[in-house]
C-alpha cells in the first residue's frame, strides 16, 4: 500500500486506542478499525459520495461508537485509490495485519 495508510493508521490508533494496549485489546482494536474499513470499502463500491461516507457507514455501525472518529480518517484513503483496486484487494485484511504489526 502507500504511506497515506500508515499515516492514518498512526492517527486512528492514538485516537482511538490511547497509550498502551494488551495484546487482546490491540486485538480487538484492529478488528473494530478492520471493521470501519470494510464498511467504507463497500460505501465506495455502493458508489455513496465521499461527503455521503460518514453517515452511510454510521448507520450500518457494528463497532464501538468510538470507533467512529477513524470514519473521516479512512475515507479519503480509500476513495483515492482506483475502483480496481478497492474492488481487487481486502482492505480491512491489511489494514488488521498493519495494525497488528504496530
Amino acid at each position: 500500500m502507500n504511506k497515506s495508510i500508515f499515516a492514518a493508521l498512526a492517527a486512528i490508533s492514538m485516537a482511538v486506542s490511547g497509550p498502551a494496549l494488551a495484546a487482546s485489546k490491540k486485538e480487538t482494536s484492529c478488528m473494530h478499525q478492520a471493521a470501519v474499513v470494510a464498511a467504507v470499502q463497500q460505501a465506495r463500491l455502493d458508489r455513496v459520495k465521499e461527503r455521503q461516507v460518514p453517515a452511510a457507514v454510521k448507520a450500518k455501525a457494528t463497532w464501538p461508537e468510538s470507533f467512529n472518529t477513524a470514519i473521516p480518517l479512512v475515507t479519503p484513503w480509500v476513495y483515492e485509490m482506483k475502483m480496481r483496486d478497492v474492488k481487487k484487494n481486502d482492505l480491512a485484511a491489511a489494514w488488521k495485519e498493519m495494525c497488528l504489526a504496530q
